[in-house]
């Protein structure tokens, strides 16, 4: 039986929230998805299922699945539970990755991490009451805004020279989760841990 990998991208559904700030994690996995699209030599299946757009694909003996929950954020716990359930996972641990926005980390950053808290942000604080916490995370930094108006900034959309600097990084956070289908989160983590763009 192959292993099985979870990547979590966090996002709110729908054309209006595409380009905010706080749908960083569904921008990534969204590429990350694409790229696998454009190689062509994998088997990629598309499904809405359990409140989810999900992909799955095999690569490195391993079945892969993609999940972006369409609950909106403060419910993702939901969807991500739902997915694990159907998949008869009680305690996915390193084998599941959720990609979400940090305003900690500085834009054209990033950092992966292995439990903790939920950092103040809704999405994880949701998976957390589900499913406890211990799951990877790569955490996509957005930088804070300088008024401290948190809920504002994080729902309004990237300027224009912030969204050429995070699809500067696209790539390579694609790279991350390949990475981490060949090798293990927790190789991967030891290998990369925190990019900081000065």
């Amino acid at each position: 039986m192959n292993n099985l990998l979870f990547f979590v991208g966090l996002g709110n559904p729908g054309k209006k929230y595409q380009r905010n700030r706080h749908n960083a994690g569904f921008i990534v996995l969204d590429y990350f998805v694409n790229e696998i699209y454009k190689s062509k030599s994998i088997d990629i299946k598309q499904d809405f299922k359990f409140n989810s757009l999900i992909y799955t694909f095999k690569r490195e003996n391993t079945d892969v699945i993609c999940v972006f929950p369409l609950t909106f954020m403060n419910l993702s716990g939901n969807a991500v539970k739902q997915v694990l359930d159907y998949y008869k996972v009680s305690d996915a641990g390193k084998n599941l990755v959720v990609i979400h926005d940090d305003m900690d980390i500085p834009l054209g950053s990033f950092k992966l991490k292995f439990d903790g808290g939920d950092g103040g942000h809704n999405g994880v604080k949701s998976i957390i009451n589900y499913l406890g916490k211990d799951f990877g995370r790569l955490r996509v930094g957005i930088s804070k805004p300088i008024d401290k108006n948190y809920k504002e900034y994080v729902l309004q959309d990237f300027l224009n020279e912030e969204w050429i600097r995070l699809n500067d990084i696209l790539p390579t956070l694609s790279s991350i989760l390949n990475n981490i289908i060949r090798e293990g989160f927790e190789m991967t983590m030891s290998k990369i841990g925190i990019f900081i763009k000065k």
